[in-house]
């Protein structure tokens, strides 16, 4: 591309997931880490790029994207030999844009209540509720990628690595400390330890 990119990322969120397909795009970009515990993420420098104050954020040539799922098809259509979608087939498009809306609207948030619990109550008493839930809905979430999205397949959608297979890799990566044994997904856990192995994610050090 013309003007390198630039990430904005943090350790352990689900930016992890952009920064896997720009590895596998073999793209040109700069990494910014930001460090959540100092509340980089709310420092006017970093809101006037992402008002949002979440990761992750990509500055292009044309402009700043947010949120996942658009970030990976960027990716994706940007670096087409790559590929990390198959974007000359609608209806798998649209299955891999299925996948990753699953994980973005519904899996990220039954595992957000467990760190992010006050986005949703004050009271102390209903946070805790909250939390003590989180293991269950994750529970039920990976239940479903396990047999209705993952199966018998090597990859997300096939036979062919996506950027569905680093997204799934990341939030895969939150169970163990949302209280689940990623062993009682094996489908689940074999996909895990492959993308482990990519150099891609071998990468991130």
């Amino acid at each position: 591309m013309a003007t390198p990119l630039t990430l904005y990322y943090a350790a352990g969120t689900c930016a992890q997931a952009v920064l896997i397909a720009l590895h596998e795009a073999g793209a040109q970009f700069t990494l910014k880490t930001l460090n959540f515990a100092d509340s980089e993420q709310r420092n006017p420098e970093y809101l006037a790029i992402n008002p949002k104050a979440r990761v992750p954020a990509l500055v292009t040539e044309r402009g700043v994207l947010t949120e996942v799922p658009a970030l990976l098809l960027y990716v994706a259509q940007s670096y087409p030999q790559a590929n990390l979608a198959p974007l000359d087939d609608p209806f798998a498009l649209a299955q891999l844009q299925e996948f990753n809306a699953y994980l973005a609207a519904t899996v990220h948030i039954a595992h957000a209540h467990r760190p992010r619990a006050s986005r949703w109550a004050d009271d102390e008493a209903a946070q805790a509720a909250m939390r003590a839930k989180v293991p269950q809905n994750m529970r039920d979430c990976f239940a479903v990628i396990e047999q209705h999205y993952l199966g018998d397949k090597t990859w997300v959608m096939g036979e062919q690595f996506t950027v569905a297979d680093g997204y799934l890799y990341t939030v895969a990566g939150w169970l163990k400390g949302d209280g689940v044994d990623i062993t009682e997904f094996p489908r689940v856990a074999a996909h895990f330890e492959r993308v482990k192995a990519r150099a891609s994610v071998q990468r991130l050090g």
